[in-house]
């Protein structure tokens, strides 16, 4: 007996004690086997921490109308655990009743849990605190890392463990870490480091097919892989360059696309991203044609609410990610068919098995506008920021234990002073004072801009505000992303010292005081508005500057004139009949009155 179908025969056997299951799942040859019959898996890609909890079945039913039959999720370790030791499974983060409603809606199940995700996600899913240990080394053997993640990944399959396949639930695959045949050397390629996730995730209680996914390219393959194990390639083009290329490594196994990129993610500053349908469409149709199985990555997107929204490194430097998570995908961030839905059904629908037939495509949710309202309320942003840490140098945001949001750095000068004020290693985006007086920004996006020449007064202090526009999610710099000041500050070619820092990064506002007028930037508007019926809406921002959206408490993400987003999703669930109440954080000046309106469509253009 060939050795992966021995681990498949291992994979779908019921555990000792426990009653046979309904079903079984595994790899025979070149195929994947469910209840000893050949299977396709057609699945997509959805993220439950990227999804209000009331929307999932929502999103399930019109998944299985697209004509898939499988779900695949990311877990983020950062969401469950964002502080050591303290975990959250409440609310959209509720994996196991996310995982228990998509069998309800006939849909199987593949487990992402990490550690590591990318996902264009925070970190790519790692929580902050990580690097609390400066020198800490993330995806690689350093005990630190390995002793946390495999805490984590204990913890969090816990919740999944009895939702198996092996034990009656719908889960038949779980991977082992992700794309790690990417992560560059020295770090990468390390196959003692992989088997130690593996083992978390066995010693967990998974007992059904594991896997790793990769780009196809040789190097990735090499070093992302495990022999033992089945593996899946990702890729957004024609498949057949793709499995050509994946023969030359592995041949005689199932086939799959794990990542079918029929869209792409959004970078602040850069024009909003859309997918090439006729590659996608015969892609889908060849692989169908030839019984190879795929995962549409996104099949939808959803929002990365809050600070979530991550950051990639390329030649062009430093790139953050929008809140919006809409992908292009089959369905829209808001939930609702898109255009190219119908297409990507009737590909699919070419190919389905004898006897099995597509679900309609339910009803659309309702979409609302909100007519324009003034934010005639306000607190200016300064005064609000507590909890005061005193250096000689700079502290970086971890240093201080804090996650996102923003740091006040504060200094006081001896006299005036004129010159080149010189950040070193800022990441992200600063802006200075001098004293109440706005002075300048300086921009990480900025291919490695990092001063400003100013004069100042002396009378004031020196004031710059940091903000945390989101950790690499991908590639080698996310190993030392830490977020701040990170190194030092010279005005003239002289080191400034004794620095104050102030912080500001809350998920929920709470106690926030404000006066009727417009306080200057930075600061808090507040405003409200009342429904009858309750619907979906976009929030238009245009108008503003830069910074997040607070609704009825729920903090909605980043907004920011350069675009390409001009508009924030605010989904059903977090609004309320009658009196409804938003806070805007804005750091720039407006361009026309402090109003907000809710639109029926997101607004996409460049400043």
């Amino acid at each position: 007996m060939k050795r992966r179908d021995a681990l498949s025969i291992i994979a779908a056997a019921p555990l000792a004690g426990q009653s046979q299951p309904k079903h079984s799942f595994g790899i025979q040859g070149d195929r994947f086997v469910l209840d000893g019959k050949p299977f396709v898996i057609r699945s997509g890609e959805m993220h439950y921490a990227r999804i209000p909890r009331e929307y999932w079945r929502d999103r399930m039913k019109k998944m299985r109308a697209l004509g898939l039959n499988t779900l695949c999720m990311y877990s983020f370790w950062n969401a469950h655990e964002p502080r050591p030791g303290q975990y959250r499974f409440d609310g959209n983060l509720d994996i196991a009743t996310f995982i228990r409603t998509a069998h309800e809606e006939g849909l199987w199940v593949i487990v992402r849990p990490g550690p590591y995700s990318c996902a264009e996600w925070e970190f790519g899913g790692f929580p902050s605190w990580l690097r609390e240990y400066p020198d800490i080394k993330v995806r690689t053997t350093d005990p630190r890392f390995l002793t946390a993640a495999d805490q984590y990944i204990k913890r969090l399959l816990a919740e999944v463990v009895p939702l198996q396949i092996t034990r009656g639930g719908p889960i038949i695959m779980v991977q082992v870490e992700n794309e790690y045949g990417s992560f560059p050397k020295p770090y990468g390629a390390d196959r003692v480091y992989l088997n130690a996730i593996r083992k978390s995730i066995v010693d967990a209680g998974i007992d059904v097919t594991l896997y790793t996914s990769d780009g196809s390219l040789d190097y990735m393959l090499a070093n992302g892989t495990l022999p033992d194990l089945p593996s899946v390639v990702n890729f957004g083009g024609a498949p057949q360059q793709e499995f050509a290329n994946f023969a030359k490594f592995r041949q005689n196994v199932p086939l799959m696309c794990g990542e079918y990129w029929c869209g792409w993610f959004d970078h602040w500053g850069a024009k909003h991203s859309t997918g090439d349908n006729s590659v996608h469409l015969a892609g889908i149709d060849w692989m169908l044609q030839r019984n190879i199985s795929f995962n549409l990555y996104m099949v939808h997107g959803g929002t990365s609410f809050g600070y979530m929204a991550g950051a990639n490194f390329d030649k062009g430097g430093y790139e953050p990610d929008t809140t919006s998570y809409d992908y292009d995908a089959p369905i829209d961030e808001a939930g609702r068919p898109a255009p190219k839905f119908n297409l990507f059904r009737e590909t699919i629908k070419k190919h389905l098995p004898p006897g099995e037939t597509l679900p309609g495509v339910p009803s659309p949710l309702p979409i609302i506008e909100i007519p324009r309202f003034s934010l005639d309320e306000s607190a200016p942003l300064f005064p609000l920021l507590r909890s005061p840490v005193t250096a000689a140098r700079p502290k970086t945001f971890e240093a201080m234990s804090h996650p996102y949001g923003f740091v006040l750095y504060r200094t006081k000068l001896d006299g005036p002073k004129k010159g080149k004020l010189v950040l070193n290693q800022l990441h992200d985006y600063a802006i200075v004072y001098d004293g109440s007086r706005r002075i300048g920004v300086i921009d990480r996006r900025l291919n490695e801009q990092n001063s400003l020449d100013v004069d100042l007064s002396g009378r004031a202090p020196l004031q710059i505000l940091v903000e945390n526009m989101g950790r690499i999610n991908y590639g080698p710099r996310m190993i030392d992303d830490a977020k701040g000041i990170t190194e030092k500050v010279t005005l003239d070619g002289v080191e400034l010292t004794q620095w104050e820092m102030l912080r500001f990064g809350p998920e929920r506002l709470v106690g926030l005081r404000t006066a009727r007028g417009s306080s200057q930037a930075p600061a808090l508007f507040r405003g409200s508005f009342k429904l009858d019926t309750l619907g979906d809406t976009f929030l238009d921002m245009r108008g503003w500057g830069k910074g997040y959206v607070w609704v009825n408490g729920n903090i909605l993400g980043r907004y920011w004139s350069i675009g390409p987003q001009q508009t924030l999703y605010l989904p059903a669930p977090w609004l309320r009949r009658g009196e409804n109440e938003v806070v805007v954080l804005d750091l720039e000046e407006p361009k026309g009155p402090r109003s907000l309106a809710g639109l029926k469509d997101h607004v996409w253009e460049n400043a």
